[in-house]
């Protein structure tokens, strides 16, 4: 199983608990080692072992940022593809206008309904398998009205304006299911930013060790920091689970001008 996909087993709160006990380990066995060859007189010295320090800090800061980045271009991707979606169905709904009846009826019906089930992602996103399920088979219901409106209206130029942004709406789908849910920070980076972290964070624990300076608080609090922003980023990277998620607000307007009182 890929890295990514068994983080995801772990709730964020359980994710940054482990995060904190990682860092805070990995700072008092840096802290140990110091004050052990310190006590055995060992020849590191002070200076030497704080450049190393700021180095490996440095290198953190770094990947941290790295990573951050990319979890924020994937959010930013998820609300234009939301905003882009939006504009599609409000765009289909309107030149459903150009349909004949019945058929304009029914697919302003079915074009409601896919709202209604866009819309629910945000709420109930544990159901989300399910409602890709019935996103596509409202897709074959659209496209079965367009293939039989076809035979009876061949050509017509109208008919091909709705197509065409039916047309969009599957493909923002396909897109938003890609990028939005598919498209994560790759697990071989998770596993690298975890090791400089522990890496980094040994570091200024041995800091510590050797020049007396570190005691158990310092240390809760630098695991503490460390891992509010190693959970910032996981969360950033979960779509539909934890605080930082993209607003549904604009398909629930959009869902709102729909509504047949609207008209």
């Amino acid at each position: 199983m890929q890295i990514e996909l068994l983080l995801d087993q772990l709730p964020l709160w359980l994710f940054y608990l482990m995060t904190v006990v990682i860092v805070f380990l990995a700072v008092l066995g840096g802290f140990r080692l110091g004050s052990y060859r310190r006590k055995n007189k060992k020849s590191e010295t002070e200076a030497p072992v704080g450049t190393i320090v700021g180095a490996m800090l440095g290198l953190l800061a770094f990947i941290l940022a790295f990573t951050f980045g990319m979890a924020s271009s994937l959010f930013d991707a998820r609300k234009k593809l939301l905003l882009d979606e939006v504009n599609a169905i409000g765009t289909a709904f309107l030149r459903a206008d150009f349909l004949p009846d019945p058929q304009r009826m029914e697919t302003q019906i079915l074009l409601r309904k896919y709202v209604d089930i866009r819309a629910e992602v945000d709420r109930h996103s544990e159901k989300f398998q399910q409602t890709l399920v019935d996103s596509e088979a409202l897709h074959d219901q659209l496209w079965s009205q367009v293939t039989a409106i076809s035979k009876q209206a061949n050509g017509s130029v109208l008919l091909g304006l709705y197509t065409q942004a039916l047309n969009e709406v599957f493909d923002l789908h396909s897109s938003q299911v890609t990028v939005g849910f598919q498209y994560r920070i790759p697990g071989i980076i998770w596993l690298a930013l975890y090791f400089v972290t522990i890496m980094a964070m040994a570091a200024v624990g041995y800091h510590f060790g050797i020049s007396e300076a570190g005691n158990y608080w310092i240390t809760l609090v630098l695991a503490l920091a460390f891992s509010a922003v190693i959970i910032l980023i996981a969360d950033l990277d979960r779509p539909t689970e934890g605080l930082l998620k993209v607003s549904q607000k604009p398909m629930y307007q959009l869902h709102q001008k729909m509504s047949p009182s609207a008209k």
